[in-house]
């Protein structure tokens, strides 16, 4: 069975975006997520619910059923300027990293590595293309430092050496 979904007025869609930021607030992200799409269908262009929508997938990393980063990061050319693409690549890119990281399966410190080190590129990026005094980017850059330097389980892939049919 498939319900026919209502649509959102253009007047709502303030009002809708507040609630995607209480929603988030709230740790339910999937609600976030579906209001974002109620407002793109309206208002296909609209950068807030764009980013809200981006937020609200990478807030769901964590979880059973979490959209891949590869399909949040598909959404990133959608935002119109270049300093936001790059640090909200960067968040992604960090967010899946926590994820990984929190998991602790073998391997997750790699991965978590290399997610981070990508996150950290485009925050430095970002800081590059940013306004001037919006350090954000810089900011973001930092906390993923500090988690790296924190976390010796946190690290790049160990090389692979010569196998037995070398």
């Amino acid at each position: 069975m498939t319900f026919e979904l209502k649509k959102l007025s253009r007047a709502g869609i303030p009002g809708a975006l507040e609630k995607v930021e209480r929603y988030r607030l709230l740790n339910e992200p999937r609600a976030a997520e579906s209001i974002c799409r109620d407002i793109l269908e309206v208002d296909p262009d609209n950068q807030h619910a764009r980013i809200g929508l981006i937020l609200s997938l990478s807030d769901q990393f964590p979880s059973d059923g979490a959209p891949s980063p590869a399909d949040v990061l598909a959404l990133i050319p959608t935002l119109e300027k270049e300093s936001a693409r790059a640090y909200y690549a960067g968040i992604v890119h960090e967010r899946y990293a926590k994820a990984r990281f929190a998991g602790r399966h073998p391997g997750s410190g790699h991965v978590a590595y290399d997610a981070f080190r990508r996150a950290m590129e485009a925050y430095e990026r970002a800081q590059e293309l940013a306004d001037e005094g919006d350090e954000s980017a810089l900011l973001r850059w930092n906390t993923c430092a500090r988690l790296l330097d924190r976390h010796a389980s946190l690290g790049p892939a160990p090389e692979s050496g010569p196998t037995l049919l070398e």
